[in-house]
């Protein structure tokens, strides 16, 4: 076979949000002229859109996804040092959150089919320090939150869940973001629903918790100039969530046509390639698609030489990173598996069906 003659990209921003820049440009003037630009009416309508959208009370917009982790955290008020179970092979974002907020991330391995976190092993994790797991939905699959909260349950844990890459994932039609006491959402712009630079949100149906997070994020202030909390910085910026605004309304259409790709993926490719399963009741969102390969740096090569462009979500387990590297003595040989032979295939909004089918071409030939 010839090499590709387009360039079939990894991801591209201005491609992916075409659709919604002419709205996005008229409603611009109307914000100018309107000249309230932090937690203005934009980030009050779309909070209320979003939390309707996915079936919960409270949204609360924040500046970004790691700091809505960080909010959730600091809003129990945990003793200093204690311990958050989280999976081993998360984005580091998970984990940093976790000791930025002064408490311990504890890493237990995922299962190598889902690259979730492993229920069966969280228990054996649980110390009288642990106070709370962060179940990831990694790619936009979601975890198996039914026996996650039967732990927490039973030891009186607190779940916040990490839907940064799951927006509209869902098990038996209750989406992801509803199943934790507090959950955090990014709005990274290749997110499938992105904005246009950082923006965040945390889910909650606790009245109390959501009126204290809506403080935390804005210095601690319950109103102006009176700070009842240790808060910071960290407000959803308001041209951000006009974006948001007009995009959540394609949401369900930027969803399916994702999952449409995935279902060419998963029935073109070849089954010498490790594909992601599927699981009865679970609406996965393909925020990223990845097969797995023990020749994952020569089959990304081979891509890149038909002009097909690629990544690696994560080309490092987060226990090996250098920053962490005296955190923990423990070996996570899942994790380092599944960072070892990732590849995560173009299937973006802008993405074709004819695209998609030379990348499986490709592979297959491989």
């Amino acid at each position: 076979m010839s090499p590709i003659d387009n360039l079939i990209e990894y991801e591209n921003l201005q491609k992916l949000n075409a659709p919604f820049i002419e709205e996005f440009k008229d409603k611009s003037v109307t914000f100018y002229e309107r000249g309230w630009y932090i937690l203005g009416n934009e980030v009050k309508y779309f909070e209320n859109e979003f939390a309707q959208n996915i079936g919960v009370k409270h949204c609360i917009g924040v500046a970004n996804g790691l700091d809505a982790l960080i909010l959730c955290l600091k809003a129990f008020e945990f003793k200093k040092d204690s311990e958050v179970i989280v999976p081993s092979n998360t984005y580091i974002a998970t984990i940093l959150s976790i000791v930025l907020a002064g408490l311990k991330p504890v890493l237990v391995e995922p299962r190598i089919e889902t690259y979730n976190i492993n229920p069966d092993l969280i228990e054996k994790k649980i110390t009288g320090k642990t106070v709370a797991i962060i179940p990831v939905h990694l790619y936009g699959k979601t975890c198996e939150m039914d026996s996650i909260n039967i732990i927490a349950k039973k030891y009186n844990l607190k779940i916040i869940e990490d839907c940064a890459q799951a927006h509209s994932a869902s098990i038996n039609k209750k989406q992801v973001g509803t199943f934790g006491d507090l959950n955090a959402f990014s709005f990274y712009p290749t997110k499938n629903l992105g904005a246009l630079g950082d923006a965040g949100a945390i889910t909650t149906n606790d009245d109390e918790l959501a009126e204290k997070l809506r403080a935390l994020r804005n210095y601690g202030s319950d109103r102006k100039y009176y700070n009842k909390y240790i808060g910071i910085n960290s407000r959803l910026d308001e041209i951000q969530a006009l974006f948001l605004r007009i995009k959540l309304r394609s949401l369900d259409k930027i969803t399916s046509h994702k999952q449409h790709l995935a279902s060419i993926y998963m029935s073109h490719l070849s089954n010498d390639f490790i594909k992601p399963i599927k699981q009865s009741g679970y609406e996965d969102v393909f925020h990223i698609f990845n097969i797995r390969s023990n020749r994952r740096d020569e089959l990304k090569q081979h891509l890149e030489n038909f002009g097909i462009k690629t990544e690696i979500h994560y080309p490092l387990a987060p226990h090996l990173q250098e920053g962490y590297k005296n955190m923990w003595v423990e070996n996570f040989a899942i994790s380092e598996e599944i960072h070892n032979t990732t590849l995560s295939l173009p299937i973006s909004f802008f993405h074709t069906e004819e695209q998609i089918k030379k990348v499986c071409e490709v592979i297959n030939n491989f």
